[in-house]
């Protein structure tokens, strides 16, 4: 297909697909003359993985990581988890104390090694942001907070595909970036469910 099929199939204007092929964050098309290439199926799913990273907010540096993954999939699926958290993740901060932190994610099961810095290092940061704004968490909420985060990893890295290592990227990358947003999503509508519960609806 044409690059304005291309276009009219995703829904991405013809500009901003340019804009992917000199910055290189979709693979060029077949030449079919100098200034002509022919694009498929594997364009399609690119540009798709391309816009919803980016309308997720990850940057066009994190998407061009992110996409380095499916391109070179790292060999240990463990590997690949990290490489997509590392797309996503700010920079482990050494200014941090990470000694709470560490104590908390014990809770998930978490042993030296087993972790990213830039994984723990964020979840410090979040607990130095709680700290900073005086807020406490209610009296038993992070057991229940740690219990539920390990049920639904446990669930995700379950279903981690095993056919190929694209489908696994794929499922880790996406699941990463764009699954956020809808946790966070549901848990709005649990805490105002819980809240009609218990205080009847206004």
């Amino acid at each position: 297909m044409r690059i304005s099929e291309l276009s009219a199939q995703t829904g991405v204007p013809v500009p901003t697909i340019k804009y992917y092929l000199r910055e290189r964050l979709l693979p060029e098309g077949e030449r079919s003359a100098p200034t002509q290439a022919a694009y498929g199926e594997v364009h399609v799913q690119r540009l798709r993985v391309i816009r919803a990273l980016i309308e997720s907010g990850v940057s066009i540096a994190e998407t061009r990581q992110v996409l380095d993954a499916l391109n070179n999939p790292p060999e240990n699926p463990h590997e690949l988890l990290g490489a997509a958290h590392a797309a996503i993740t700010p920079p482990a901060d050494e200014s941090l104390d990470l000694t709470s932190t560490r104590d908390i994610v014990a809770g998930l099961g978490w042993k030296p090694g087993m972790c990213d810095d830039a994984v723990l290092h964020d979840v410090a940061r979040a607990l130095q942001g709680l700290e900073r704004a005086g807020f406490d968490l209610a009296k038993g909420v992070l057991p229940v907070y740690l219990e539920s985060m390990r049920a639904i990893a446990d669930a995700e890295i379950a279903g981690v595909p095993t056919e190929s290592a694209e489908a696994a990227v794929r499922y880790v990358v996406l699941g990463s970036v764009l699954v956020e947003p809808l946790l966070l999503a549901l848990r709005r509508v649990a805490q105002q469910v819980a809240s009609v519960e218990r205080f009847g609806e206004a």
